[in-house]
């Protein structure tokens, strides 16, 4: 079996030197806020471009915590709206709605996946303090567009970069293409932890300060809470193994991009339908989606291959039980990229053996 990503044998290129690490963090004695979190915190806002970062335990608290602090700020307040794509993981949702804010979905383009920039526009009302695009798949959104809406009318810009490690657009990085953005490490992603972890990242100095603090209870001084705060913190042991395979992402998405150039050249079935990449955008390919519209068929068929793919994602945000308020909303290209979407097996662990018996069993489906 061709394994979708085999962590594993992903992680296990770096053994030693994750030994090491974990080793040297756990004999600290210190393992929250500590030393290990603040050397990774410097090297992953140097590694984006970034001025600032704030460690946080997943993803989706990076992106609360920073809505969070942007409503102590007073920019934001309850009931405040973030215009979000449709077509991306939920989390990205449920960050605006535990925020107290409303999030107002946005159909993507069909060709990037991404949030389409023309549409953002005419969803805006008085309400609207930010634009939260997600960098899908691994590939940035339209950010000048993005960027040139929410100076016009003087809105926040919140990447949601959890699937984008190290991508770039236009000579910057994910993280530091807008007023703020969160990543998650999550095991399977790009740059992944053991176990759950992620980060803020920013040029603002203010939300900075107020973001740290509403991570740690609220407070930046002990017994002192200046904010009704949560505990969100990455901890050394997941700090210190970042930091060791961040000195490796750019390595292994330039072998994601070289699996993906692959499958782009040499797949070719009139049932698929390959991603669309930018030429502006260098893509790191955290997902490899494909569209069919016999995607349960070419799932199978590619299980009985020994392949297996992941669906990402099946049911899209609005048609979710947990988002009873999107209850009878339409959004008809999301709802087609998630009844046709497929992820092929893209990671560095894999073999170009494998690649080509992917690309073989792709091209042998029939309909």
């Amino acid at each position: 079996m061709i394994k979708y990503c085999d962590l594993k044998k992903i992680n296990g290129v770096h053994e030693k030197e994750l030994q090491e690490a974990l080793m040297r963090s756990a004999s600290s004695g210190w393992y929250i806020s500590g030393e290990e979190g603040r050397r990774f915190e410097e090297s992953f806002a140097r590694f984006c471009g970034s001025k600032y970062c704030i460690g946080t335990g997943n993803g989706l608290d990076a992106l609360t915590v920073i809505l969070l602090a942007y409503r102590e700020t007073g920019i934001m307040q309850e009931n405040d709206e973030v215009i979000v794509p449709a077509n991306t993981y939920i989390a990205t949702i449920m960050a605006i709605a535990q925020a107290g804010l409303k999030p107002v979905l946005c159909e993507p383009d069909p060709a990037t996946f991404n949030i389409d920039s023309s549409r953002i526009e005419s969803l805006m009302t008085e309400r609207t303090r930010a634009i939260m695009p997600v960098h899908l798949y691994g590939q940035t959104a339209d950010m000048d567009a993005i960027n040139a809406i929410a100076a016009r009318h003087s809105l926040k810009v919140i990447e949601d970069a959890a699937q984008a490690h190290g991508a770039w657009y236009k000579g910057k990085r994910a993280g530091n293409l807008g007023d703020a953005a969160g990543f998650s490490f999550y095991p399977g992603k790009n740059l992944g932890a053991l176990g759950d972890g992620g980060a803020i990242t920013t040029n603002d100095e203010v939300l900075t300060e107020i973001a740290r603090a509403i991570g740690n209870y609220g407070s930046h001084k002990k017994y002192v809470n200046l904010y009704k705060g949560m505990n969100s913190r990455l901890d050394e042991l997941q700090a210190a193994v970042l930091g060791v395979k961040l000195r490796y992402l750019d390595e292994e998405n330039g072998k994601r991009r070289s699996i993906a150039r692959r499958y782009i050249e040499e797949i070719n079935n009139p049932n698929i339908a390959l991603p669309s990449v930018n030429d502006y955008s260098r893509h790191v390919f955290h997902i490899f989606a494909v569209l069919s519209q016999e995607r349960d068929k070419l799932q199978q068929h590619l299980s009985d291959k020994g392949i297996e793919t992941l669906v990402h994602y099946p049911i899209p945000p609005h048609k979710q039980a947990a988002m009873r308020a999107f209850a009878g909303m339409s959004m008809p290209i999301t709802e087609k990229i998630h009844m046709e979407e497929l992820s092929l097996p893209c990671n560095p662990a894999m073999t170009d053996n494998e690649v080509t018996a992917v690309i073989d069993a792709v091209n042998s489906f029939t309909a």
